[in-house]
């Protein structure tokens, strides 16, 4: 018996910064956990697209997969496009059983990255007394992910950062430089941004212009080692959910 797939599916983009970073991504899971097998396929833009992977793994005679979405929150893309896709390919492949794991947020390890690339960018443990934090998402119109970047910025003030604001590029407001803006006029003479995205892009960009009058900005999450444990974590989380015979021995 062979263990489940992992199928990463990240959501593409024009920009080749954000595949790029994805296949480092994926590189670095390979790495620790040399054993499984994971693939990558994209929902646009990118190839291959999901059904592609889905075909050639049958193909291959793989019989389990867990589908990974590449997302911060559970909005749109994972609680209708990624099921819609997935969906579609199940009954053209009968011996192909396919599993969604969860998102990858919330996480404590989504926030051990955050303070990562924070460090990354030059800010120091003492340095959160004093400095404004700016948390910068891509944005949703979806209230349960606009909750959990809510939650994100109360857990960072809880490490000891005074200030957190949330800013978003888009479908919400404020933006970015609004809240740098804000922060600045509160009174905090050092103001940093954290883009809470995963891949670079039109957004992540959009974020860093906005970061332009911001003392500090952080990278984005990227290929993190926190987030290729975190990746792994999804992945043996949904196990579980295939037992019923063969993937018993998985767990």
């Amino acid at each position: 018996m062979r263990p489940p797939v992992l199928l990463v599916i990240a959501h593409g983009s024009r920009d080749p910064r954000h595949a790029s970073t994805v296949e480092a991504l994926v590189r670095r899971v390979r790495s620790n956990r040399p054993e499984l097998s994971v693939e990558i396929a994209y929902l646009d833009f990118n190839t291959p697209g999901v059904p592609r992977v889905l075909e050639r793994l049958a193909l291959k005679g793989v019989e389990d997969v867990i589908a990974l979405p590449l997302l911060l929150t559970r909005a749109f893309h994972a609680k209708s496009d990624i099921p819609a896709v997935l969906r579609e390919a199940s009954p053209r492949l009968p011996r192909l059983r396919i599993h969604q794991a969860e998102v990858l947020g919330p996480s404590p390890l989504l926030l051990a990255a955050l303070e990562r690339r924070l460090r990354e960018a030059g800010l120091r443990e003492a340095d959160k007394r004093s400095t404004g934090l700016v948390l910068a998402s891509a944005g949703s119109t979806d209230p349960e992910a606009i909750a959990v970047i809510a939650n994100i910025a109360r857990e960072l003030r809880r490490t000891g950062w005074c200030a957190v604001r949330p800013a978003f590029a888009s479908a919400l407001l404020p933006r970015t430089d609004e809240v740098v803006r804000s922060l600045r006029s509160d009174g905090f003479e050092r103001v940093a941004v954290a883009p809470y995205v995963i891949a670079p892009g039109r957004l992540p960009d959009r974020i860093a212009e906005g970061a332009r009058t911001a003392d500090v900005l952080a990278d984005v999450l990227g290929p993190a080692p926190e987030l290729a444990r975190l990746l792994v974590e999804r992945y043996e989380q949904a196990l579980p959910a295939l037992v019923g015979g063969r993937m018993a021995a998985f767990v």
